[in-house]
């Protein structure tokens, strides 16, 4: 954890409620962003970041700063879409999926052609991350889209290493399988 991170918890567990907005301008769309990957709908990861920073807010003095504030803010995040999830019904349709997410950001400085496929194979990998487990997308989505590196995800799913290391070759594995089926039936 950084020294300026640091002095910002300090604050707020001191009472000072307006530094936790320098934490919540700094990690939003970060979260967010991370979450729409994890979950799949963007309404559903803005309801997940929104109160996970209510629960970070009111859980702050707990924070053991052994971390950083993005692992612990992460963690909740991902406890408080498992829990979402366990009481909703699973979506009913990849057409629905879809119709929420739209389209990833391609380069625009493609050939058409070359826009249209990136297009679609961005819409398949996104359907196909969402065939996986929760363990297993969430696993993906912090080495792959969040970069982070082993001991960090380790940290935030407290899991050992070693378990990180084989659920994310289980993870790539089912979501190569995923998508080399969604190929074939095109």
């Amino acid at each position: 954890m950084s020294n300026e991170e640091a002095l910002i918890i300090e604050q707020i567990v001191g009472g000072d409620a307006a530094a936790f907005e320098i934490l919540v301008r700094k990690y939003q769309a970060r979260l967010f962003n991370s979450l729409i990957h994890a979950i799949g709908c963007p309404e559903e990861a803005e309801d997940v970041a929104q109160e996970a920073f209510v629960k970070a807010y009111s859980k702050i003095d707990t924070f053991k700063q052994n971390s950083s504030f993005y692992t612990w803010l992460y963690r909740i995040s991902i406890n408080i879409a498992i829990s979402r999830h366990r009481q909703k019904k699973p979506k009913s349709s990849l057409d629905e999926y879809r119709m929420n997410v739209g389209h990833e950001p391609v380069d625009e400085s493609s050939q058409p052609g070359q826009k249209l496929d990136l297009e679609e194979r961005a819409v398949q990998v996104q359907a196909a991350l969402q065939l996986l487990s929760d363990e297993h997308r969430s696993i993906i989505v912090l080495r792959e889209i969040e970069d982070l590196d082993y001991e960090a995800i380790s940290e935030i799913l407290k899991l050992p290493v070693g378990t990180v290391r084989s659920r994310l070759h289980r993870a790539r594995s089912q979501l190569r399988g995923h998508l080399e089926q969604v190929v074939i039936e095109k």
